[in-house]
Parts: structure tokens; C-alpha cells; sequence
């Protein structure tokens, strides 16, 4: 055997150093069990000088006891001790609910796989056989602790979220008692409101109900009150399934009436905002299968989002064509501000609001509900919904439809 030169004593004392520096940072408690005087003086000495903070036993039963006072990090165990051997140890860990987490490294000098299969399929983490090699230790210490950190982490944020979830779902809760207690509350002022334009329309001569109100405009009246008392309705049904559901009751319409209605609900904001409306309906169209007074909504929403964050005199479009063999491309577009894709990326999220980008949002009493309850709406119909804009050219609202 060839004598040991000095390059050779350097390499090891440079694997020393590297092991060593790079477990210098280590924090954390180590308790070390081993009956052992001398090991324990080593490994006391050896994890001090990493900057970890050692606790030491002798035997198994005074580890137990040790550790209902002061909580390790991590345990390096010895498997041959009198009393209860190692095996019992880590069982009796194991077994304790306030100590099953602590990982536990054994320290054997039996070289049989059995024992060490034994050691780990009592919940031990990993295993160390003696004599045993101060960097490998070290290192295997570092791996586990930060493992065991990285897990209490993730606990930490499970546990956080868990607490975000609840405190959502109450929050759900009460925002469904809420809807349920505005609707109904709601509900009987429209209801009145309809008979009384029911018995005027009944009951006045035609010469009075010129002079009251045209025909049109009562007619008009009449049924934009159906529309909102069934939204109302509606809000009422979905309370019972769920506060984000939206209960749609499709059946076979006119995409163009639909749009009308819309327009006529609108008519006296867009008449004060000087809002030049442009109606473009493809020729033939053929009927969509929806809910026509959740479909108006999104229309009416749309009308009215881009009413609030533009000025006056704002020229806005709305178009419907085929967009597939299945379905049918709705549009609400305008020549206002328009938006950045970053403000546009999240528009449609609950109670994110657009901010129009010369603040003229002249009218910013607003939950930020209305492009959420479109999404809602829209996708409760199998369809899509997003958004184009352009700064200072305009924004493009579209969403899909099914064909009937």
C-alpha cells in the first residue's frame, strides 16, 4: 500500500471544507441518542460545529421523556441501547401524535438488510451505519431537515388555504341570503308596478292614455317590468343550487328581438348620452337556442359597461352573424377609450372592475359584478365570452351562442 502523500491529505481536507461550508448554514434542533459516550462526544461536537442546536440521551425511555418538554427537528437514533432498543423507540414515536412527524435517522452498526429494512418500515427516514462518516452524516442531516421544513411549509399553506376556502364559502353564504332577500324584497315593487300599467292600459279611453303615455312607450314599459321580474325570478331559482349558478330556460328566439329589447330598456340613457346605436344583423339568421331574458342581460350589461367608461356621443355596434355550423357570434363593440390587454386580461373576474384610461368613469358606483354575471350567463349556454381592446380605438366585446 503506497504512503499517504500531501496532495492526498489535501483533497480530503478540501472535501472536508466543501461538506462543511455547505452544511454551515444548518439550523435547527438535533437530539442524539446513543448510549455511547464517546459517539455522543463526537456528534455533540460535529453538529454544534454546523450551528445546529444538540440535545443528547442515553437510552430510549429518556428520549421519550426528553421530548415532551423541548421538540426536535430531527432524531439520530442508535439501534443497539439497553432498555428499549431503537426499534421500540421509533415505534413509540411513531405511534404519538405530537411526535409522529419528527424524522428520525438510524444509527446502526448491523450491516444486515433486514434490520435496516425493519428501521425504515417503522417510519424512519433514512439510516447512517458506523463507524460512520462525519460528512455523510452531515450531509444526510441537511437533506432531512430541510425536507422537513419544506413539508411544515406546505402544511402551513394548506392550512391557510383551508381557511381562504372557508371563510369563501361563508362569505358565499352570505352573499346567497343576501340575493335571496333582495330579490324577494324586490319582487313586489315590480309586481305592482306591472298592474298598474296593466289596469292603465285596461282602463284608460285612448284619449287619456295619449296624454299620459303613447301606446309604444306603455307597451315598452310593460315589458321591460316582465323582463326584470323574471331576472328576479330567476335569482330567487338559483339561490337554491348555487350562488354562482345561473338556471337558464332556453328555448327557440330571435336573436334581433333579443338585441332590441336590450336597446329599448337603454333608451333613455342612450338617448342623454347622445349614443348613436348601429344594429347589424346578419341576413337569415336562424333562431338561437337561450334564455332571452338572461341573453338580454348580457346585452344590456355590455350597452351599459361601455356607456359608463366612455364620454358622450360614442358610436356603438351591435352585430350578429354565424359564427359555426352550431353557433352564432355576438358583438358589442364601440370607438371609445379602449384598453390595455393587461386591463382586459382579468375583466371578466368576480369584482375586478375596468378602469377606462383617461378616468372617465363618470358613473363608478359599481361592484364590478356586471361582466362576471355576462361570463356566468354565457357559459351557462355552452358559449364563450372575451373581449378585444385597443387604446383610444375601441373595445370589442363578443361572446357565442348555440344555434336551435
Amino acid at each position: 500500500m503506497r504512503d499517504r502523500t500531501p496532495n492526498d491529505s489535501i483533497k480530503t481536507t478540501d472535501k472536508s471544507l466543501e461538506i462543511s461550508n455547505l452544511c454551515h448554514s444548518l439550523n435547527g434542533c438535533v437530539l442524539v441518542v446513543d448510549d455511547n459516550p464517546t459517539n455522543l462526544s463526537v456528534l455533540v461536537n460535529l453538529l454544534r460545529d454546523v450551528g445546529l442546536r444538540v440535545l443528547v440521551a442515553t437510552d430510549g425511555e429518556s428520549a421519550i421523556e426528553q421530548i415532551e418538554y423541548v421538540k426536535p427537528d430531527l432524531i439520530l437514533l442508535d439501534v443497539m441501547m439497553p432498555g428499549i432498543d431503537g426499534f421500540e423507540t421509533c415505534q413509540r414515536l411513531k405511534g404519538n401524535p405530537e411526535t409522529v412527524k419528527i424524522p428520525i435517522i438510524f444509527m446502526t452498526a448491523l450491516s444486515e438488510t433486514v434490520d435496516k429494512v425493519r428501521g425504515l418500515s417503522l417510519g424512519a427516514v433514512d439510516y447512517v451505519t458506523k463507524p460512520f462518516d462525519h460528512e455523510e452524516v452531515l450531509v444526510r442531516i441537511r437533506t432531512h431537515l430541510t425536507i422537513a421544513k419544506q413539508r411544515q411549509t406546505i402544511e402551513t399553506q394548506n392550512l391557510d388555504l383551508q381557511t381562504e376556502i372557508s371563510d369563501r364559502k361563508r362569505a358565499e353564504e352570505s352573499l346567497t341570503i343576501f340575493l335571496h332577500a333582495v330579490s324577494h324584497d324586490l319582487r313586489n315593487p315590480v309586481t305592482g308596478l306591472l298592474m298598474v300599467l296593466d289596469n292603465l292600459a285596461k282602463t284608460a279611453s285612448p284619449t287619456d292614455a295619449n296624454i299620459l303615455l303613447p301606446p309604444s312607450t306603455l307597451e315598452r314599459m310593460q315589458q321591460s317590468g316582465n323582463r326584470q321580474l323574471a331576472l328576479i325570478n330567476s335569482l330567487l331559482e338559483s339561490h337554491v343550487n348555487d350562488v354562482h349558478g345561473i338556471i337558464i330556460h332556453p328555448e327557440p328566439v330571435e336573436i334581433g328581438e333579443v338585441i332590441q329589447a336590450a336597446i329599448d330598456d337603454l333608451q333613455t340613457l342612450l338617448d342623454k348620452e347622445e349614443i348613436e346605436v348601429i344594429v347589424q344583423i346578419a341576413p337569415e339568421l336562424p333562431l338561437v337556442c337561450v334564455d332571452a331574458a338572461h341573453v338580454c342581460r348580457v346585452f344590456q350589461n355590455l350597452i351599459a359597461n361601455a356607456i359608463k367608461h366612455n364620454p358622450p356621443n360614442l358610436k356603438l355596434t351591435i352585430s350578429a352573424k354565424i359564427d359555426s355550423e352550431n353557433t352564432i357570434l355576438c358583438e358589442v363593440s364601440d370607438d371609445g377609450v379602449g384598453m390595455t390587454n393587461e386591463q382586459s386580461e382579468h375583466l371578466f373576474e368576480l369584482y375586478v372592475q375596468g378602469k377606462s384610461h383617461n378616468r372617465l368613469n363618470r358613473r363608478s358606483l359599481s361592484l364590478g359584478l356586471g361582466l362576471y354575471i355576462c361570463r356566468q350567463i354565457i357559459q351557462a349556454h355552452g358559449g364563450e365570452i372575451g373581449v378585444i381592446g385597443e387604446v383610444n380605438i375601441g373595445s370589442r366585446f363578443w361572446f357565442t351562442l348555440p344555434i336551435s
